[in-house]
């Protein structure tokens, strides 16, 4: 059974199901970008990063895991989805876009949750399949407990980007720098961004600025 519903077609794409949507236009480096806990696709932050990279030629897919998916059927907000279920739901995502497109190189995004979901994945996929991964975010820190979840980012086979604010919550560049983060994976630190990349006002920095250096970053790195 699909954790993620395939009947209805997305009303912009119809290659591809309502629960995702495709910026620019399919060529041979796309991403797919998996949301948050509390937004989904269609978040202004989602829409913006994903906009950003197609301007540039890199067409994203955005997609829902099935909570939201079944939140917009009935409006209620609900928890997210057990990590096996957003898990499946991110490889149907994956043969989904692999299936339609083709991609040479298809590299996996995430804003916090769908950052750490991707970093799991990473540990299932070799260079071949998956170019890499590029986490938004990353939840260093559960929102209850201690615990520092390093273990995606110590399994994951692939490249790994993390774009991180300076002073997100789940993570500061203070705390990230006393723990043991494996060595293979790159940091692009956003100047004084939260854990949307937001900067305060008092920076002189804007939402805009920072979002544009996470893509650039996001950009370079899939360059290289």
């Amino acid at each position: 059974m699909n954790s993620c519903p395939p009947e209805a077609l997305n009303q912009t794409n119809t290659a591809l199901p309502s629960w995702l949507k495709l910026d620019g236009e399919p060529g041979d480096v796309m991403v797919l970008f998996a949301h948050g806990a509390g937004a989904d696709m269609d978040s202004d932050f989602m829409a913006a990063m994903a906009s950003r990279l197609a301007s540039q030629g890199v067409a994203v897919v955005r997609f829902n895991f099935p909570y939201m998916e079944q939140r917009k059927l009935d409006g209620k907000r609900r928890p997210p989805n057990r990590a096996p279920a957003l898990l499946e739901c991110f490889r149907e995502a994956i043969a989904m876009v692999q299936t339609t497109y083709g991609p040479k190189r298809l590299f996996l995004m995430g804003k916090s949750m769908g950052g750490r979901m991707a970093a799991i994945l990473g540990a299932e996929f070799d260079v071949a399949q998956i170019a890499g991964i590029l986490c938004l975010g990353y939840p260093f820190l559960p929102p209850k407990g201690k615990a520092v979840r390093l273990e995606p980012l110590a399994n994951c086979q692939l490249p790994l980007l993390i774009v991180q604010g300076e002073r997100d919550s789940f993570g500061t560049r203070t705390q990230v720098a006393a723990w043991d983060v494996p060595t293979a994976v790159k940091f692009c630190w956003i100047a004084d961004g939260d854990h949307s990349l937001t900067p305060r006002k008092s920076s002189g920095l804007t939402e805009a600025d920072n979002l544009k250096a996470a893509a650039s970053a996001c950009l370079e790195f899939m360059e290289k």
